[in-house]
């Protein structure tokens, strides 16, 4: 993002950026795993507390095709973007019943607003 004259303006490819990154859960959240790939450069790099880290996207698809779909589900509360960042807050669920965790995660993106990788964070409340 960059300031003009105190108003606030997205570069193109960071539009395209947050576009991709709100499809990505609805893919996930649907289990469309040839979507959510669609969405991936071909040198990703996933880094979650809960999955083996993924390089490349053969290996993100593989790793994400098993958290992909119904009963897992993001729910979204803020994204945040700057350039080729995105940061985005929610909650996440992989099975019914389960605890509900927050999470942010954040993205890196190409120059051409494709998922080049993303980090997840985890909210633990403390005892």
């Amino acid at each position: 993002m960059t300031c003009h004259g105190g108003s606030l303006k997205y570069s193109a490819a960071t539009a395209v950026g947050v576009d991709h990154v709100r499809l990505s859960y609805h893919y996930l959240n649907i289990g469309d795993i040839d979507g959510y790939g669609s969405l991936l450069d071909e040198n990703v790099q996933v880094q979650r507390p809960d999955m083996a880290h993924g390089c490349g996207r053969n290996e993100v698809l593989r790793t994400h095709a098993r958290v992909a779909g119904p009963p897992s589900h993001h729910q979204i509360y803020k994204v945040i973007a700057d350039g080729d960042g995105v940061a985005v807050t929610g909650r996440y669920t992989d099975l019914p019943g389960r605890t509900a965790l927050d999470f942010v995660d954040v993205f890196t993106l190409t120059d051409e607003g494709m998922l080049l990788g993303y980090r997840r964070f985890y909210y633990v409340a403390p005892h």
